[in-house]
C-alpha cells in the first residue's frame, strides 16, 4: 500500500546517502565513521517506542538500514 510519505522518505533516503557519499569521497569521513552513523541510525530506529504499528515500521527502517550496511552501497558508488 502506498502513502504519501513513501516519496518524502525516498527523497531523504537518497539524499542521505549522496551526502555520506561525497563525504567519503572527499576524505572528510572515512568508511568506519558512514558505517558507525548508520549503525546508530538503525539503532534508534530499534529503540523505538510505540504501538505495534509503530513498532513493525521502525523494524522496517532498521532493517533498511542494516541491508545498506551489508551491501556495501554505503561507501561505494554503483
Amino acid at each position: 500500500m502506498s502513502t504519501a510519505s513513501e516519496p518524502a522518505g525516498q527523497a531523504a533516503l537518497s539524499i542521505c546517502e549522496a551526502l555520506l557519499l561525497a563525504l567519503h569521497e572527499r576524505g572528510l569521513l572515512p568508511e568506519h565513521e558512514i558505517k558507525g552513523v548508520l549503525r546508530d541510525a538503525a539503532a534508534t530506529h530499534l529503540g523505538a517506542v510505540g504501538t505495534e504499528v509503530e513498532m513493525a515500521h521502525h523494524r522496517s527502517v532498521a532493517d533498511l538500514i542494516n541491508a545498506i550496511i551489508a551491501s556495501e552501497s554505503s561507501v561505494q558508488r554503483p
